[in-house]
């Protein structure tokens, strides 16, 4: 997860909201480019209206066609230098490239951050895998998990960042800098400090010991589309060259929707044979034992936890957002599940509990 996490609200073309803006150049300058393509592309200005909340910078507005039997599109305003358009737009070409859906660019003025996409819908998958029977479950996350697999096996990596030891040990810094000493007002000792390493160390070792592919980096419910050809690929412009197993731990371990733990492992068999027969485990010990796989699977599902959990409290106590907190309780509750699993990971669990014991025992809703 970057700390881009989307929370699409989508807002009916036929009942517009007011559209704030705090800089009223940036306000005059998206106004001048949106003119000319609502005539080019027959959109209705009038309609413009919010399409989601965003933990970054970026806003979205979904805009409705002069010709109501016409689809919606989606406008993007990433303002810069606080986001740049350049990744989305190159990563998107890449999932496109690769056979997958992924919104398709009707116009673009990069140095401005503003661009004008392919409306995809409203339907979630976090929002249709809530709802769904275990049959409907099953369907979309197989479609997912197709989807991952043909990304992971067509998806190019030339060019993209390395998600490397560096980046890796940036992120889970997130967790003791703005969870623990922010949030909880804990000062680890020394102590603390070196069992913290050394987990922190493990982690990354399994990590970067990984084969490495393309990572979309938030493949999750809430980033994922339901429509056809199924799914729809969101917020990917944070795509690095990575560790194979994190999209597969995002899929399983979501920061908003959790499974029962055999349901867990039947979707991660699921893409393990189909990493094998790709040969995309070769070399590495999980190319043969599912176990191992297993293993690596939730030791990275563990890294991206820490790092979500320090992103939460930075977006509570830095940019005014409190309500990614709240589902800190199933954030603690994976985590300690995973360290009391592997003795390498142990020593987390005493770093923790001070701050996961009151949280977990107040429970979580799985969906």
């Amino acid at each position: 997860m970057s700390t881009s996490l989307p929370n699409p609200a989508p807002t009916p073309a036929s009942h517009p909201a007011a559209i704030t803006w705090t800089d009223p150049a940036r306000q005059a300058a998206f106004e001048q480019w949106l003119a000319p393509l609502c005539l080019a592309h027959g959109l209705d200005r009038h309609t413009l209206a919010p399409a989601s909340a965003d933990a970054s910078f970026r806003r979205y507005f979904r805009i409705g066609a002069v010709n109501a039997s016409a689809p919606s599109m989606i406008v993007m305003d990433a303002p810069p230098p606080l986001e740049n358009v350049r990744p989305f737009l190159d990563v998107g070409r890449r999932f496109h490239e690769a056979g997958l859906r992924a919104p398709v660019v009707h116009a673009a003025d990069e140095a401005l951050g503003f661009l004008l996409l392919e409306d995809m819908g409203s339907r979630l998958y976090l929002d249709a895998l809530r709802e769904a029977d275990p049959t409907q479950a099953q369907r979309l996350m197989r479609d997912a998990l197709a989807a991952l697999a043909q990304w992971q096996r067509r998806g190019r990596t030339d060019g993209l960042p390395n998600f490397d030891e560096t980046l890796l040990r940036q992120e889970m810094s997130l967790f003791p800098d703005w969870c623990v000493a922010r949030e909880f007002n804990i000062t680890w000792t020394e102590a603390q400090r070196k069992s913290w390493d050394g987990v922190t160390a493990a982690l990354v070792r399994s990590a970067v010991a990984q084969p490495q592919v393309a990572v979309h980096r938030d493949w999750m419910p809430r980033n994922l589309m339901v429509c056809e050809p199924n799914p729809g690929i969101l917020d990917h412009q944070d795509a690095v060259r990575g560790p194979v197993t994190y999209d597969i731990a995002c899929l399983l371990r979501d920061a908003f929707i959790s499974w029962e733990e055999d349901v867990e492992i039947d979707w991660a068999a699921r893409w393990w044979e189909q990493a094998r027969r790709d040969g995309l485990l070769a070399g590495h010990p999980m190319a043969e034992d599912f176990g191992e796989a297993w293993r690596a699977i939730e030791w990275m599902g563990l890294q991206r936890h820490l790092k979500v959990m320090g992103i939460f409290c930075r977006l509570k106590h830095r940019d005014g957002k409190p309500r990614y907190s709240t589902d800190l309780p199933r954030f603690f509750a994976y985590a300690t599940k995973v360290a009391m699993r592997y003795r390498e990971l142990r020593p987390l669990i005493a770093l923790i509990e001070p701050m996961s014991g009151p949280l977990v025992t107040t429970g979580f809703s799985m969906r």
